[in-house]
């Protein structure tokens, strides 16, 4: 088995190499005992795995009320220095 194997067969069947079949199991066992870069990417997909299980982050409290207020005042902000050009102009 060689390391592009080994990727596709993570992405096929999982980073848990014990619910691999016994056929392809034993040879990425090998593949992992000497390969750097097949260790890199099983720890790799063990990290994906536990950050997609994670809890969703949560945003504090009000931040939307706080981005929509901020929003609206840049908007009012905008529209009152363009007002104030067309007058100056006018």
């Amino acid at each position: 088995m060689d390391v592009t194997e080994f990727e596709d067969l993570i992405d096929r069947l999982g980073e848990d190499l014990a619910r691999w079949p016994d056929d392809r199991r034993l040879p990425a066992e090998q593949l992992l005992s000497r390969s750097t870069e097949a260790q890199a990417l099983l720890a790799q997909a063990r990290a994906l795995r536990e950050a997609l299980a994670a809890p969703p982050a949560r945003a504090p409290a009000g931040l939307a009320d706080r981005i929509v207020a901020a929003a609206t005042k840049r908007g009012a902000d905008t529209a009152e220095a363009h007002g104030e050009g067309e007058t100056a102009r006018g």
